[in-house]
């Protein structure tokens, strides 16, 4: 789930967990009040601390890797912003001990076995997740049901691994990178019998609506991946979004509306801190729910 915690407004040093800059009123301090503050701080830990970008986070290959596809795949325009922010040393943890067993890197270059991967569960895949919470409250409510979360948020990533542990949900794996390359070159045709995508970044100003994931291409890319009378549920709190989302969804012929146009929230969506703090703020939220006409 996408309950990404930087606002469309919030600038790309903030998503990056840079430090600020200091304002014109700042007083600088002397040198050496700067360097004695320096000695007596603690050295962060490798895993927490800021880095240069060209700096990998989990270098020994343990953990999700900064760019998946590499050259693999087509540059083009991405709906989302690769977002290796601070991430904590419980999340790191979970991350180098869990990522070998229930993480993948999408990196476009082999057919993933989904009936192996979950056990001959149903899989849906869920883009965006977020921090993770309701991706697991959803396992943990259908433990039957697998859940293929993919997000390029790598503190989420770990709080993911670390809740599904924790809760003992062994039907939830982890996929960093672009879902795209994801449903394009590793996922088999009919093989999901769900796909999820809620909260997604809405890419609010005109010049950046080709940035949104609910077009018409990804969609058509989407549905040849589910199985006949795959569920497709999306979730906004983005008027002029959601009404993209209903035009686009509603012209796929292969879907149909399950309602007659939003749908009532369903009780197995569940409602998040996010989501709690748009209400508060007077959003409305619409959900969408379409099926997969039978082939």
């Amino acid at each position: 789930m996408s309950e990404n915690p930087a606002t469309p407004e919030s600038s790309p040093a903030a998503e990056s967990g840079a430090a600020a800059e200091p304002g014109p009123d700042a007083t600088p301090r002397p040198a050496a009040d700067r360097s004695a503050e320096a000695a007596e701080a603690p050295v962060p830990r490798d895993d927490t601390r800021p880095r240069p970008r060209t700096e990998p986070m989990f270098p020994d290959g343990t953990g999700p890797a900064a760019d998946p596809a590499g050259s693999h795949h087509e540059r083009r325009i991405r709906s989302f912003q690769p977002r290796r922010s601070r991430v904590s040393p419980g999340q790191a943890d979970a991350l180098r001990r869990l990522w070998p067993k229930w993480g993948l890197d999408i990196d476009g270059l082999s057919r993933i076995d989904l009936n192996e991967m979950f056990e001959g569960r149903p899989v849906i895949l869920e883009i965006g997740f977020g921090m993770g919470e309701a991706t697991a409250q959803m396992a943990a409510a259908d433990p039957d049901t697998g859940i293929l979360a993919c997000d390029v948020h790598t503190p989420g990533q770990g709080n993911l691994l670390g809740l599904a542990e924790r809760n003992g949900l062994s039907n939830i794996r982890v996929a960093n990178g672009d879902a795209i390359i994801l449903l394009r070159e590793m996922l088999a045709p009919a093989s999901l019998a769900g796909l999820r995508v809620y909260f997604p970044d809405p890419w609010p100003k005109k010049r950046h609506h080709k940035r949104r994931l609910i077009q018409p291409e990804f969609i058509a890319l989407a549905s040849t991946r589910l199985a006949p009378g795959a569920l497709v549920h999306c979730a906004t709190d983005w008027e002029p979004y959601a009404e993209q989302m209903l035009d686009v969804l509603s012209a796929e012929p292969t879907l149909e509306n399950l309602h007659s146009g939003y749908a009532p929230r369903p009780d197995f969506r569940p409602l998040t801190k996010f989501e709690g703090q748009g209400l508060d703020k007077g959003h409305v939220v619409h959900d969408l729910l379409f099926r997969r006409r039978p082939a």
